[in-house]
């Protein structure tokens, strides 16, 4: 049997779980449930590093032991993973004792080999990184030298008692290793990055420290009876073998790029000089900033904590909160590159894809087939299969490669284009109008049957990255096989037994208000009071504060404060234009409004299950005749608004200010319902 063993990094114990530590565990959470549904053997592994000076030092400023600390602090990581829905196989600590064995065993491995001696030891220290630096590696502000990952100065240690692993002796086999497995380390930016590093030479690393003693012994004696800890990244880096035991090596250690060099040299040199072997993969990511700056406990407007995130999101389903977060990091930025977080991104995907692509398809397949499945059954093999068949096959195919090549981005952006092709399926067939036909009965149930073998590829392609949400929509289409990836015929390989349900809306759209809000909720206090540093100091925000509604709520006005209505408005983002939803209309009826000049009273038909009501001011330009059988371009998500008496569904577009001078539209051939871009 095939397997898939993925890690994360060992979180840190000196802080709560940040949005950075959910993207990388949420990442490989992603990854496994993948894996799984390929019928792999998989483990998903994480857990927290709890030994070094750092923990020390945090133990003592809090008055507390060191022990009682992790324990307090690893708990937040337990409980943060099991919230989010995180199906861990292991969470290793490493003050537990079945690590400390195994940490022996390489020591001893290593020390069997000829690979350790005793020394002293001065130069930079990072307590930060727990790392020794050259000055080479480092940045001099004035007359100090700070760490280039934290931006703090480093510690000058002076003569310390060392043990010593000859890491000199196997730069040359690691280049030979990465050159013949080019898969070990990726992107191909850090292996570049490593290759580089390692041709400059590397250095005998100290593995031990004697200055505190929060660590695993080390077991080896020191002839002047000094006692010794064992170095906090030799101590941290075994956990791994330590959760697998005998499944070991591991196929994928997914990290951030700040430790990519102990993951990178370190940990390869060590096993290579115990004679273990490699893990397969270790795939490095960038880092998430927001508006800018990096994530830091130090500086509140960087601190989203992910469940407060998730229940902002999802409200009244914790769960649908989760999902709508894991698709935003997920799908935003592809894995390996750094990201930025804003809010109006995270809006703006959430409307688009989740709450108009995703959700107005689920609502629509099931209303439709709900309403016409006692007419006609949902029966497939009526018609030949046409460019849905072939998208889902597609579909299925590409999303598997690129979430086999560690990339749920693209995986993600492929599946919306079957997303995409579902609602054009739909505006395209017209249900609806095949409906009012009782001689085609046959070809309704077989496109009610084809909308229903869509949700279930659907349902089964998102549940890696949308677990709650793909349950949701298998429960409403009655499918209770166990979950796997479909085959190369997807829409063949669903049961016929699916029904419809009704359902409920999973993402409602987050209008100006309702983003008001979550921002509100978010962003901490202090960080929206807090004075804007200069323009030169820092990236210009591209979230709103705590305190000021999102741009789209904020109308540009005149001098005297009424809002402008022929000038230019000024610039806008992309964000914010993708809040607007364009569709093509077709209008099938038209009327004057009674003692109204100016206002037509229009029938619009969208490709939804009924045709809206729009009011529009056009009357003076366009008689009624003029307008049946015309295809226009119709704002669809504007609140619907009462007009004298009639309430109006939405709002077409037209060219012209006082006087109404032309229609916009598309030709003839373009179905009612399609989005316009």
């Amino acid at each position: 049997m095939k397997h898939f063993y993925i890690t994360t990094p060992i979180y840190y114990v000196n802080d709560v779980p940040h949005l950075g530590h959910a993207y990388t565990t949420m990442a490989a959470d992603a990854l496994a449930r993948f894996h799984r549904m390929r019928g792999e053997e998989t483990l998903l592994i994480t857990g927290t590093d709890e030994h070094g000076q750092k923990v020390e030092e945090a133990a003592k400023k809090r008055g507390l032991a060191p022990r009682a600390l992790v324990d307090q602090v690893s708990q937040r990581f337990v409980e943060t993973w099991k919230a989010l829905g995180i199906e861990v196989d292991d969470f290793i600590r490493t003050t537990e004792a079945r690590h400390q064995k195994v940490v022996h065993d390489l020591w001893r491995r290593i020390e069997a080999a000829g690979d350790l001696y005793l020394a002293t030891y001065e130069g930079w220290y990072c307590v930060g990184c727990e790392a020794f630096y050259t000055e080479s590696q480092l940045d001099k502000e004035g007359d100090t030298w700070h760490c280039q990952i934290h931006k703090r100065p480093v510690d000058w240690v002076a003569k310390e008692r060392s043990w010593f692993f000859r890491m000199s002796s196997y730069g040359q086999k690691l280049l030979d290793h990465i050159e013949k497995h080019p898969h070990f380390i990726q992107p191909e930016a850090y292996r570049k990055e490593v290759v580089a590093f390692v041709k400059t030479g590397l250095r005998d690393l100290s593995v031990s420290r004697t200055s505190f003693d929060w660590g695993i012994p080390v077991p080896s004696p020191d002839p002047q009876g000094l006692s010794h800890v064992i170095y906090v990244w030799m101590d941290a880096l075994v956990n791994y073998m330590s959760a697998l035991g005998d499944r070991w090596p591991a196929t994928c250690h997914l990290i951030g790029k700040d430790i990519l060099r102990f993951h990178a040299v370190y940990w390869p040199c060590f096993l290579m000089s115990a004679g273990l072997p490699l893990p397969r993969t270790i795939f490095t990511h960038g880092w998430w900033t927001v508006r800018g700056e990096k994530i830091s406990k130090s500086m509140p407007a960087t601190r989203i904590a992910p469940l407060d995130l998730a229940g902002q999101l999802g409200p009244h389903d914790f769960e649908i909160g989760v999902d709508a977060m894991r698709y935003y990091l997920l799908r935003e930025t592809p894995l390996g590159n750094d990201g930025d977080f804003t809010f109006e991104s995270l809006f703006a995907r959430y409307n688009a894809d989740l709450a108009n692509d995703l959700g107005n398809l689920i609502s629509r397949s099931l209303t439709m087939v709900g309403k016409f499945a006692e007419q006609a059954p949902p029966r497939r093999g009526v018609l030949p299969d046409g460019e849905l068949e072939r998208v889902a096959a597609v579909t299925v195919r590409d999303a598997a490669t690129h979430l086999e090549g560690y990339a749920p981005s693209r995986a993600l952006e492929v599946i919306w284009q079957l997303v995409r092709e579902a609602n054009r399926y739909i505006d395209t067939t017209q249900p609806w109008v095949i409906a009012r036909d009782v001689t085609r009965a046959g070809e309704l149930g077989h496109v009610l049957g084809t909308l229903l073998a869509t949700l279930w590829t659907i349902a089964r392609l998102i549940a890696p990255v949308l677990p709650a949400t793909s349950r949701h929509l298998r429960d409403w289409i009655g499918d209770e096989a166990p979950l796997h990836w479909p085959g190369d015929a997807p829409l063949a390989e669903a049961p016929a037994t699916l029904r419809a349900s009704a359902p409920r809306p999973l993402f409602p759209r987050l209008d100006d208000k309702r983003q008001h809000a979550i921002v509100s909720a978010i962003v901490p206090p202090e960080a929206a009071a807090a004075p804007a540093a200069p323009p030169s100091a820092r990236p210009a925000p591209s979230a709103p504060s705590a305190s000021a509604a999102p741009p789209s709520a904020r109308p540009e006005r005149g001098p005297e404060g009424a809002e402008s209505k022929g000038g230019p408005s000024g610039p806008i983002t992309f964000e914010d234009f993708t809040k607007v939803e364009l569709r093509v209309g077709l209008v099938t009826a038209a009327v004057k409004v009674p003692k109204a000049d100016k206002l037509l009273h229009l029938t619009v038909d969208l490709g939804e299950a009924a045709p809206r009501s729009i009011v529009a001011g056009i009357a003076e330009r366009f008689a009624p005749d003029e307008m049946v059988g015309r295809r226009v371009l119709v704002v669809a998500n504007l609140a619907p608004r009462k007009m004298r008496g009639i309430e109006s569904q939405g709002m077409i577009l037209a060219a012209g200010d006082d006087t109404i001078l032309g229609l916009a539209g598309v030709g003839d051939d373009v179905p009612p319902g399609t989005r316009v871009r």
